[in-house]
């Protein structure tokens, strides 16, 4: 409650790429805002856009958040297209970046949003952060697919991701030994290997390809080869959409995304013409796409998400702004956005994920 009796309201919004978890962090915030701080929460729809638009917002009691701990997406919608600081608009026939930060701003004190929960990535995390220091109070939950978010042990999303990675790594193997052919798997991750390192090491990949270890074809070739030589008729090569050769680039679709980021895929299947010209194999190559960031979320990931977005009331309630929440060790703990979004986790070339799986005589194709 505020001075005059009044219902303090708190906004709550997921923005960025969906993943699994997104609706248990939602459920756990507005039950426990509900139950033990007395607040309104309001949601906002479509990431930060629903602050530009008179009918982005919906508020949400407990009624509204009930049965949606199992469900993929979000309930409020997401968009990875909204930078409110660098919004794409028509200006006279061309396209431009304007800043409506402004608007925001005004929409957030129309509505007497005293505090603002941002679920996101490094990209939303740092638009947060902008406006941290504009004078919004705002908490983070840090949300990713792949992983690379510093200054948390893990996010969440990311073990739904690899479980359905590893699924398919385990479908395909029966088929790539039925035909005795070389089956390679794109998954996603961007910059960061971590989806196909750790779907590479459940699913037992005979080769796995990461950002940031750049790979030589022909030791690739030649892996595939020497499985061949020990009667081994077939080989899974797991390649992260970010992997490329060395000396080159990773492989960018034309289409280009918001902010002039670059939309990253095709490497399994230029990987897959690359080594039918240097083995006798039949190659082929499944791109999984977006089935990863869709479904019902691991247990791991619903009780992460439950945990973080308990913690993200509790950070609101505590008036500790400016700070995430996250994941060390056994505990959530609050850290500065900052340190969040200052660099991203990559996946440590000498670190002992990738040291046993090159001990099990994984090739990294360098």
């Amino acid at each position: 409650m505020t001075s005059d009796g009044q219902l303090r309201r708190v906004g709550v919004l997921t923005a960025g790429g969906d993943c699994p978890g997104l609706n248990a962090v939602i459920r756990a915030f507005v039950k426990t805002a509900s139950a033990h701080f007395d607040w309104e929460t309001l949601g906002i729809l479509d990431g930060f856009e629903g602050l530009l638009f008179p009918d982005g917002i919906r508020p949400l009691a407990e009624d509204d958040v009930r049965g949606i701990l199992a469900h993929g997406g979000t309930m409020l919608g997401t968009s990875n297209r909204c930078n409110p600081f660098a919004v794409r608009q028509l200006v006279d026939g061309e396209e431009q970046l304007v800043d409506r930060s402004a608007e925001v701003l005004a929409r957030i004190k129309e509505l007497g949003i005293w505090a603002l929960v941002v679920i996101g990535g490094d990209g939303s995390m740092r638009i947060g952060l902008r406006f941290q220091k504009l004078g919004v109070p705002i908490v983070g939950v840090p949300k990713t697919i792949d992983n690379d978010l510093a200054a948390t042990d893990v996010t969440f999303g990311f073990d739904t991701a690899v479980a359905t990675a590893t699924d398919a790594i385990d479908r395909l193997r029966s088929t790539a030994e039925a035909h005795h052919r070389v089956m390679i798997v794109e998954v996603m991750g961007r910059d960061a290997g971590w989806i196909a390192l750790e779907a590479g090491l459940a699913g037992g990949g005979d080769v796995i390809l990461i950002p940031e270890i750049p790979f030589h074809l022909d030791r690739i070739a030649q892996a595939i080869a020497e499985r061949s030589q020990h009667g081994r008729s077939f080989s899974i090569v797991v390649v992260a959409e970010g992997a490329y050769p060395v000396g080159g680039a990773p492989l960018a679709q034309k289409r280009v995304g918001p902010e002039g980021f670059q939309r990253l895929g095709g490497v399994g299947v230029w990987l897959a013409e690359e080594l039918a010209n240097r083995t006798h194999y039949e190659v082929r190559a499944t791109v999984l796409g977006h089935i990863q960031r869709g479904g019902t979320p691991t247990a791991f990931d619903r009780v992460l998400a439950t945990r973080l977005g308990c913690a993200a009331a509790w950070l609101v309630g505590q008036g500790d702004f400016g700070k995430m929440v996250a994941l060390h060790g056994s505990q959530v703990v609050p850290v500065p956005i900052e340190d969040a979004v200052r660099t991203s986790k990559r996946v440590p070339p000498a670190g002992d994920r990738v040291m046993t799986a090159r001990y099990l005589g994984v090739s990294f194709g360098d």
